[in-house]
């Protein structure tokens, strides 16, 4: 079956090596805006072959989108004109908007679906091929989409050993805007607050690990973040505001000298990883 992925960077690459380790059921074909990402993508291994524009990408079975989200929407009304028998599936991380703004007429070939994974490399050679193992696949609003896409995407979400599970679009992006949206905003802030305040030399003699933990998606792609955050404004906006009520939180408890509610406070904070 050929399966063609449109965007060979970090996710679209790693699909490509998990894809190409399940023997010869999938013929990968990459295709990348970016000419430079198409040759590494051959040189890497990541797919079988390369297509050098998006109208020859139409002809695959199935069509993977592992791309910015405000591109994926623009790609989906680029590939309007498909077969019925295409199946699309987006990778996007915020997904209220993907689904709605998908046309009605070419709504069931579309599988709108969330990778819980990733890391702060992006591009051809950031690709590894164990990402999505074990891994969660987040699909949304699966009952907009067609039998045979349905089944189609589970298949492939079960050949790359994720664990899928199944939510509406709006649930998933106020989740995300918890546990991975703003957690990317907080790290681009203590990144930025700490570069407005210390010079490179004390940054690299006193960075501990802690630091470079929380800094560490600080490096995530800036194109990709910005339309994330615009697509998922809203609940990103509760989301922080959630967070800086902590943190005012704490400041306060310092600033009182108030040490008993400040541990408890932490205590509280530990039990996290007893869900972990």
């Amino acid at each position: 079956m050929n399966i063609g992925i449109i965007g060979l960077g970090l996710m679209g690459g790693s699909l490509g090596l998990a894809l190409k380790k399940i023997n010869t059921k999938y013929h990968v074909i990459g295709y990348d805006h970016n000419q430079k990402h198409r040759q590494e993508a051959l040189e890497l291994n990541l797919v079988d072959e390369i297509y050098d524009t998006l109208d020859k990408m139409k002809k695959c079975a199935i069509i993977v989108l592992t791309i910015p989200v405000d591109a994926i929407i623009t790609t989906i009304y680029k590939l309007q004109d498909i077969s019925k028998d295409c199946t699309i599936i987006d990778f996007g991380s915020s997904k209220s908007k993907i689904s709605s703004s998908i046309p009605t007429e070419m709504r069931e070939l579309v599988v709108t679906a969330h990778p819980m994974t990733g890391t702060e490399k992006f591009g051809p050679n950031a690709a590894i091929d164990n990402l999505y193992k074990d891994k969660v696949m987040v699909v949304c609003d699966i009952e907009k989409s067609g039998e045979l896409q349905r089944n189609r995407a589970i298949t492939l979400f079960k050949d790359i050993d994720a664990k899928v599970i199944f939510m509406e679009a709006n649930e998933h992006d106020r989740h995300a805007s918890f546990i991975s949206h703003m957690p990317h905003a907080v790290s681009f802030a203590i990144a930025n607050s700490v570069i407005k305040q210390e010079d490179a030399e004390n940054i690299v003699a006193l960075a501990g690990g802690g630091f470079k933990s929380m800094s560490r998606i600080a490096k995530s792609s800036p194109n990709m973040w910005e339309d994330i955050f615009r697509q998922n404004r809203d609940n990103l906006l509760e989301s922080i505001d959630s967070f800086n009520r902590e943190m005012m939180l704490c400041r306060k408890m310092i600033e009182s000298e108030d040490w008993r509610a400040l541990h408890k406070w932490m205590l509280e904070a530990n039990s996290l990883h007893d869900i972990l």
